[in-house]
């Protein structure tokens, strides 16, 4: 019994300590000089703070702002709360409600044709807290946006497209918009109104 508790008890003990401690430790370490910003949460600062995360949606209110798509994870984009609806293609509550809900505000605040509504205005990611839209998420939104900021739509098309991202590699995922930092080059570049909050870290 002696001879097989021992190796047991030893094994348990350096499997411990390779996978509980050195090799995270490797990684960290290796995280932190070859890719510091991202290993620290990619964090995005503006005015000498940091207010928020590439890598995480906010919420943005207001007319003035791009908004970002519907979040699961309830409208503070809260990272505890990561998740999907669960409900399925052939969920009638699914089909019938959420959906519906979100073409009927696209229509109403964007101008959006019923019928031609970006999938990701409608329905919530995987994570529910997906920072970006897509390009055509975002071309909905530009007509509105310049006209409370009151500039010229061609001004902030131009801002969307300087801030769509390619394809990983050229061939992995879809062309895609940061929320986060489009709003930042908006506020940096065109005048913020007044009753416009600047961005926050959630």
């Amino acid at each position: 019994m002696k001879n097989q508790i021992r190796p047991a008890v030893v094994g348990t003990l350096v499997l411990m300590l390779i996978t509980g401690a050195l090799y995270p430790g490797v990684v960290t370490a290796l995280a932190q000089v070859i890719f510091p910003r991202q290993a620290n949460g990619s964090l995005v600062e503006a005015d000498g703070r940091v207010v928020g995360s590439e890598l995480i949606g906010q919420p943005f209110a207001g007319p003035a702002y791009f908004h970002p798509r519907p979040s699961a994870a309830g409208s503070g984009y809260d990272g505890g709360a990561s998740g999907g609806t669960n409900k399925g293609p052939t969920d009638r509550k699914l089909a019938d409600t959420l959906i519906t809900q979100s073409v009927a505000q696209a229509v109403e605040a964007e101008g959006a044709q019923p019928g031609r509504v970006p999938a990701d205005m409608a329905t919530r990611s995987a994570s529910g807290l997906d920072p970006h839209i897509s390009p055509a998420n975002a071309a909905l939104q530009v007509a509105r946006v310049a006209h409370s900021r009151g500039v010229d739509a061609a001004r902030v098309q131009a801002l969307v497209a300087r801030h769509t991202e390619g394809r990983t590699l050229g061939l992995l995922g879809e062309p895609q918009v940061n929320v986060l930092l489009l709003n930042l080059a908006l506020d940096r570049e065109t005048e913020r109104p007044a009753a416009a909050p600047a961005p926050t870290r959630p």
